[in-house]
């Protein structure tokens, strides 16, 4: 994984997007894995307090990528998954609050 050495912000955002979605999965197979997958996503979009307990997850995944690239001073790369981490986070609430 040469491409994760390099200090790139695109690298950043795409690790930032992907982050979240394993976070998704790990918290499905670790909750919900008896239920269907479009099961689980139908409860996600009618249960307010599972937004909130599904952002957890997924935000802890960047929180790991972001700390791992501050470490190794790769500034953009944890720049870009920054920016993403906040676009989720600000997304997720107001999905909870007027969703």
């Amino acid at each position: 994984m040469g491409f994760l050495r390099r200090d790139d912000l695109k690298i950043g955002v795409i690790l930032g997007l992907i982050g979240p979605v394993i976070g998704l999965f790990g918290y499905y197979y670790w909750k919900f894995s008896l239920y269907s997958f479009s099961d689980f996503m139908t409860a996600l979009r009618m249960n307010k307090p599972l937004v909130t307990a599904i952002t957890i997850p997924c935000l802890l995944v960047n929180i790991i990528f972001f700390t791992y690239f501050i470490n190794t001073k790769k500034d953009q790369t944890a720049r870009g998954v920054f920016v993403v981490t906040l676009i989720f986070a600000v997304t997720a609430l107001l999905f909870k609050i007027w969703g």
